[in-house]
């Protein structure tokens, strides 16, 4: 039995905070949920597909964002309790349906997780979704420590429900990941039937519908103002004249602070976790208990600005600060020094630094780029991409995922990323405002995402492009998650289809397709020439199941590779590939047989032949 079903209410459990999220939605009695993966909110995904399997749980990996929104907004408007998962960029794709879904609302509750990440852990962009409750009118609840995190599920729920909209539910990075004793509620038991009521005055937004629906959304929101004003989620702390405005894990950090720098008789909190609709009210009398105020916020001013516009509609003077020149910066995540010091320079507190341990004797860390893995069949296709085309002047527009590295040196296949898709759409630009060679890369799972569309301009606009589609058969960067051209078989389960991927790219009207095994260098190198040098759109399939991702499956037949005697110490193969197995000892090329999985690329590209299989690891 999977462990987030133990119905033990009153335990108290280890979680990290995806699982503590995942499990509060269980005890909210969700019976439908969906997504597309991305960190940080990769791991509510897997825990609610690992207990589907074993309950009445309704859970599907979408196709993207967007879609797993709409599917998830019929499920609520058929009576379900509906959740649906996302990364933050995620909700960019998903906005098309999210701001009018705001309009039509939900029968049943719907809560939207948007997994923010500052600082970029795993991310292109550090946008703070904050705004996307402004934006769509719709409730935003923020929690500061895992605990919360599993609280607010059932809330997010219940608010849904009492609105009859859906209610966001905005997480970082450091909550996602963070791990900490959360006490277990009673499991509901799930409905997982529904039944459509038909309403298309209601559900169709024809521009008579909607001008209608608009009117209601604005009702909501000011029903939303009046329960934000008495949210528990809203709350004060201290009573002191100096006042502190935070949310979500800044309210950890300054916390710590006040007790740190001794000032608990100084300070009141105000802990905004409702942050839309804020509570105008609540913050405005807040502020006319304080002398000056500072607004301790991630990302960017969002409750700074508000403060101010509600400070300014009370007719107050304090001063109010929070980002700035050595105040909060809009960049990164905190962390609990940085508070501790910003919030003593503000206050005129004197905050001596910490005592800096003696660490000479400790040997420097040694720096660990990201890498492709050992044996990763990308690195085959780059450098047989390099090779193809060579003495060409070629732009490489890539895509989102484990490809993404293949940007740096040595193999420097990647020059223009932005979002999901945009390899395609980019290529098509590049193509047409340039003379120069366009070869774009883009993975399965992401070309399935978002890639389809660009591809399809592609061929209608006759865009002169080469698109390598990296098939690994799995969606590898977030964590093997299944996409629609994965055989489900493999992983044990039935009752799924499976989409293929050359059969559909024809099917476009792409007139040149191949596909390749990229570990078969020679021949790689001749099918990726032969499609640069056709005239029109051409697509190169690299099929070849991540390494990692057949290790789980126990499909990894190759031996490790050893470097004979016959070698001459060119390193072309350190110097051309990159791969992590590669190593140097006494200025020799090594291989580390733990690690190297024998795909065997490398002793196709060592001038000697010097590089073959390793008789016996021992």
């Amino acid at each position: 039995m999977h462990k987030l079903l133990a119905d033990q209410a009153g335990q108290k459990v280890l979680l990290l905070g995806n699982e503590a999220i995942a499990r509060g939605a269980l005890e909210a009695g969700v019976a439908f949920a969906s997504t597309y993966p991305g960190t940080p909110s990769s791991e509510i995904s897997l825990n609610l597909f690992q207990i589907a399997q074993e309950t009445d749980l309704y859970f599907e990996y979408s196709t993207n964002e967007k879609v797993a929104l709409e599917v998830a907004a019929a499920a609520a408007n058929s009576g379900l309790r509906s959740m649906c998962m996302m990364k933050h960029v995620g909700v960019n794709v998903a906005a098309d349906a999210l701001m009018t879904l705001a309009y039509v609302g939900t029968r049943a509750g719907l809560v939207i997780i948007s997994a923010d990440d500052p600082y970029m852990f795993s991310s292109q962009n550090e946008q703070d979704n904050r705004y996307y409750g402004k934006l769509s009118g719709l409730p935003i609840l923020e929690p500061s420590s895992v605990e919360e995190a599993k609280a607010m599920v059932p809330a997010a729920f219940e608010l849904s429900e009492t609105l009859g909209e859906p209610v966001i539910l905005r997480t970082t990075t450091r909550i996602n990941h963070s791990n900490a004793v959360v006490t277990l509620g009673a499991l509901v038991p799930p409905r997982t039937k529904g039944h459509f009521e038909k309403d298309p005055f209601s559900y169709v937004t024809v521009p008579a519908v909607s001008r209608r629906l608009h009117a209601r959304l604005l009702d909501n929101i000011t029903r939303a103002e009046a329960l934000a004003e008495e949210s528990p989620y809203n709350f004060e702390e201290g009573g002191g004249s100096w006042g502190i405005v935070c949310n979500g894990v800044s309210y950890t950090y300054v916390a710590d602070a006040i007790h740190d720098l001794g000032i608990e008789d100084k300070v009141r909190i105000l802990r905004i976790g409702f942050s839309h609709p804020l509570p105008a009210e609540r913050i405005g009398t807040f502020l006319a208990a304080c002398e000056k105020v500072l607004v301790v916020e991630e990302g960017e001013p969002y409750l700074e600005e508000a403060v101010k516009a509600f400070a300014q509609e009370k007719g107050l003077t304090l001063p109010i600060k929070g980002k700035g020149q050595a105040l909060f910066s809009r960049l990164y995540e905190f962390d609990p020094a940085m508070v501790r010091r910003i919030l003593a320079d503000y206050f005129g507190i004197d905050c001596p630094p910490p005592s800096v341990p003696d660490l000479s004797d400790v040997p420097e860390i040694p720096q660990r780029p990201p890498t492709l893995c050992a044996g990763c069949s990308h690195r085959a296709t780059f450098y047989a991409v390099k090779k193809a085309t060579e003495g060409l002047d070629v732009i490489h527009p890539s895509d989102i995922g484990c490809y993404t590295l293949g940007f740096l040196p040595p193999l420097s296949m990647g020059d223009f990323v932005i979002c999901m898709g945009a390899s395609t759409g980019s290529a098509g630009g590049f193509a047409q405002a340039t003379d120069q060679k366009v070869v774009s890369f883009i993975g399965d799972s992401t070309f399935f995402h978002s890639g389809i569309p660009g591809l399809i301009n592609a061929v209608f606009n006759n865009h002169d492009l080469t698109l390598i589609i990296l098939d690994n058969r799995t969606t590898a960067m977030t964590g093997h998650q299944p996409n629609p051209g994965v055989d489900m078989q493999e992983l044990n389960l039935d009752g799924y289809g499976q989409v293929a991927l050359e059969p559909l790219v024809k099917a476009i009207g792409v007139q040149h397709v191949t596909t390749i095994r990229p570990y078969q260098l020679k021949k790689s190198i001749a099918a990726i020439r032969e499609a640069v040098t056709f005239e029109g759109v051409s697509v190169v399939i690299a099929e070849e199941k991540c390494a990692l991702y057949a290790k789980a499956l126990r499909q990894l037949r190759g031996k490790p590779f050893q470097v004979s005697e016959r070698c001459r110490n060119h390193r072309d193969c350190i110097n051309d590939l990159g791969c992590p197995a590669f190593y140097l000892e006494d200025d020799r090329v090594r291989i580390d047989a733990d690690i190297c999985i024998g795909c065997a690329l490398c002793a196709q590209v060592c001038p000697e032949n010097a590089i073959v299989p390793l008789k016996s690891k021992s």
